[in-house]
């Protein structure tokens, strides 16, 4: 028995609105549904996420999921939530993102699959372009109402805000248009009739169902997920970095691990329904084992697996919680020379660093001059000397004395040292 894909969004979370009738039209036959992406970068980030898992969760109760990478609308900008026209790009540029996006996609989607409901790849680029402006406004435009199109609220919204000086250009107004002819293209050309997306979509969906019914006489439907929030009031899919990207070139497997792994427990609880697809009972009995024990950090260590394994892959998972346990490690030593030198800098992200010239290495570095002379990570070779006798000092978190020579079989990666004094302060010493 195939799940019940409403029901399915309501226990998890995920479900904000859909359109009434949709449950029957679910269940007479496969059903096609497509979520829009935006291409204008070469990855996909977190915040993609949702309406990702809205497809996924759809191809596994058996129906067809429809990914359409926006290359014309990506030229255009949708105004929904924003309060300033993007950036347009051309049409190489965009063809190279739809390319990495569908590798992002093939994760959670099955898009070599025979059956029936394997999952599509479409970009509306490729039916709008050869649109001319007159057969636009011709074909489409006639049968939307300016007053229509005023009334939804992220055109109402951006015209009214009162930091927007330069309000809102026909370019953006009429994006709506062109989500809602992608809508009836689809309808016409894939029995897709339905869309989704996030909450704020609304109001473009429900343009591409106005079109259906007056166009084509047919029906559409739309279901919206809720935008995701934090507990903290922060803003989630970010960091301070920026954008927390799919792609492991933009953020390291370690640094996703990491997101995810310092979620709130409040946030734990939520995401875990949203970004995985464990089922009802395994999730209730990892929340219990967590409320039993809330410092072993169950429920985000868990969190954090699952979704690193979906979007990078076990072994990056696994690299991931050795790095984030490698300073408590009792080999220390050993575990360090295992990672990477990419992961090794973000383990040791904004930890004070030096240079030391390979030539002034050659022949050792005493420990003065590591800490003190050579580097200034203390005030003085004085203040290098008391922290050496009172034991406080230790390499690669091995404890040193005033008598120890740094070499090259310190070295990790062929070029890093880590110092400690006392527990709270380290140091890198970079050899080039």
């Amino acid at each position: 028995m195939k799940k019940n894909f409403l029901e399915e969004l309501q226990w998890r979370g995920m479900l904000h609105d859909s359109m009434p009738g949709i449950e029957e039209h679910l269940s007479e036959e496969l059903r096609s549904a497509y979520v829009g992406f935006d291409p204008t970068a070469d990855s996909l980030h977190i915040g993609n996420l949702v309406p990702i898992m809205l497809l996924a969760h759809y191809q596994r109760c058996g129906h067809k999921p429809v990914a359409l990478v926006g290359g014309a609308t990506g030229m255009i900008g949708d105004p929904s939530g924003k309060s300033s026209e993007r950036n347009l790009l051309d049409e190489k540029t965009l063809r190279h993102n739809q390319d990495a996006i569908k590798g992002q996609l093939a994760h959670f989607l099955d898009f070599e699959s025979n059956d029936a409901n394997a999952a599509v790849l479409v970009n509306n680029y490729d039916w709008m372009k050869e649109f001319s402006f007159l057969e636009f406004i011709r074909d489409v435009g006639k049968h939307i109402t300016v007053n229509y199109m005023m009334a939804k609220d992220s055109v109402k919204n951006r015209i009214s805000a009162e930091s927007t000086s330069d309000g809102m250009s026909f370019t953006e107004f009429t994006y709506q248009l062109v989500q809602g002819y992608d809508f009836l293209h689809l309808y016409r050309a894939n029995n897709c009739s339905i869309q989704m997306g996030g909450s704020d979509q609304w109001g473009n969906i429900t343009t591409g169902t106005e079109l259906i019914r007056r166009v084509a006489g047919g029906k559409g439907f739309a279901i919206t997920c809720p935008l995701i929030t934090k507990s903290d009031g922060s803003k989630f899919g970010k960091s301070e970095g920026g954008n927390v990207w799919l792609d492991a070139k933009r953020t390291s497997p370690y640094k996703f691990y990491q997101y995810w792994l310092n979620s709130s427990d409040e946030d734990a609880e939520k995401y875990i329904k949203i970004f995985t697809f464990l089922t009802k009972d395994e999730i209730a009995e990892i929340i219990l084992k967590h409320s039993e024990a809330p410092h072993l950090r169950l429920l985000q260590k868990r969190l954090a697996e699952e979704i690193t394994v979906m979007v990078h892959s076990k072994e990056d998972f696994e690299n991931a919680e050795k790095a984030s346990n490698i300073l408590f490690s009792k080999s220390f030593k050993e575990d360090i020379r295992t990672l990477d030198e990419d992961t090794f800098l973000d383990v040791f992200e904004g930890v004070p660093q030096a240079e030391i010239a390979q030539s002034d290495f050659k022949n050792g570095l005493d420990m003065i001059g590591a800490l003190a002379a050579k580097t200034n990570f203390l005030n003085s070779n004085g203040e290098a000397r008391r922290a050496l006798k009172e034991n406080s000092v230790s390499v690669n978190k091995q404890k040193v004395n005033e008598s120890f020579i740094l070499s090259s079989d310190d070295l990790i990666n062929d070029r890093y040292i880590i110092l400690n004094k006392g527990k709270k302060n380290t140091y890198i010493i970079k050899v080039i």
